[in-house]
């Protein structure tokens, strides 16, 4: 865990189904051991693109925990520029 409560998660893309894509929900590779992610389902997430916009959201549920991947929903939607972009993750 890094410093004042926040971890780093990278966008791996949005989370999607055969024939669906959720543009409102993203998948993130959390950057830390595979024991923490129990305990980030509701922390607060915020991506900034370079253009300086904030999106807000918030994480729903451990996607996988042996990758370290969990779901999280943003408002208003994540646009694909930042697929591959870090995140702040805050741990309460």
């Amino acid at each position: 865990m890094s410093a004042a409560g926040k971890l780093i998660g990278v966008v791996k893309g949005y989370r999607r189904s055969r024939a669906r894509q959720y543009n409102n929900q993203v998948l993130l590779y959390i950057l830390a051991d595979q024991k923490v992610l129990g305990s980030l389902v509701g922390a607060k997430v915020v991506a900034r693109d370079i253009h300086g916009n904030v999106y807000r959201g918030r994480v729903l549920k451990v996607h996988s925990f042996r990758n370290c991947v969990v779901v999280a929903r943003f408002k208003p939607n994540v646009p694909g520029q930042l697929i591959g972009a870090r995140v702040e993750v805050m741990v309460s």
